[in-house]
């Protein structure tokens, strides 16, 4: 059985999911200006200037079996697209988060974020014997809930007063984050839900 932690490259037909490295630095960068992405006060994105350090925080947690980090590749342009990880890594019990996620403006009405975490998802299930699957998010992140809610995860429960928001916009402000999980014996129904979801016309 493979650690929670070991590097991947998950393949699929709109995007590919390749372990994170220095050299997605400018095409990140050029990622999160599309939208501006860091301005949104209730996630933690970063700014242009910021993405060296933040793809070093992201390693940095990889060596420390915490993370294993992703960079989102658009298979139709071969650039990088926005990053992803598995976070809090558990492997005693066999649990993940799926966190820190982040797309260009562009591609979020694409097809990518289903895929990935169709693919996500299938490697910790499928390949890594995953028994749960969390996935976390600002009370007031309705896109994120929504799109959460809409992968078949289900609410676990909101976490209250649990962070202090760091972000210019909203200092001294209090996170309530909401836990989101989907269980191994859901995984075949949510596998079908998001099967459908890449296949069906899109809008």
């Amino acid at each position: 059985m493979m650690a929670l932690c070991s590097p991947v490259t998950l393949t699929g037909q709109y995007a590919t999911l390749v372990p994170l490295a220095p050299e997605h630095h400018d095409d990140l960068v050029e990622g999160v200006r599309d939208g501006e992405l860091w301005k949104l006060w209730y996630t933690a994105i970063p700014t242009p200037e910021g993405m060296q350090a933040e793809i070093r925080r992201r390693l940095d947690l990889q060596s420390k079996d915490s993370m294993l980090p992703f960079a989102i590749v658009d298979n139709a342009s071969g650039k990088a697209v926005g990053m992803t990880t598995y976070m809090n890594i558990d492997n005693a019990n066999r649990r993940v988060e799926i966190g820190s996620t982040w797309y260009r403006k562009s591609v979020q009405r694409s097809p990518i974020n289903t895929e990935c975490k169709l693919m996500l998802l299938g490697h910790a299930f499928d390949s890594l014997q995953c028994i749960a699957v969390e996935f976390r998010t600002h009370f007031f992140n309705h896109q994120s809930r929504a799109g959460i809610e809409r992968l078949g995860a289900k609410l676990d429960g909101v976490l209250r007063s649990h962070q202090v928001n760091p972000h210019p916009d909203a200092k001294g402000t209090l996170r309530d984050t909401c836990v989101y999980s989907i269980i191994a014996p859901e995984w075949p129904t949510v596998r079908a839900h998001l099967q459908y979801q890449l296949t069906k016309p899109r809008v």
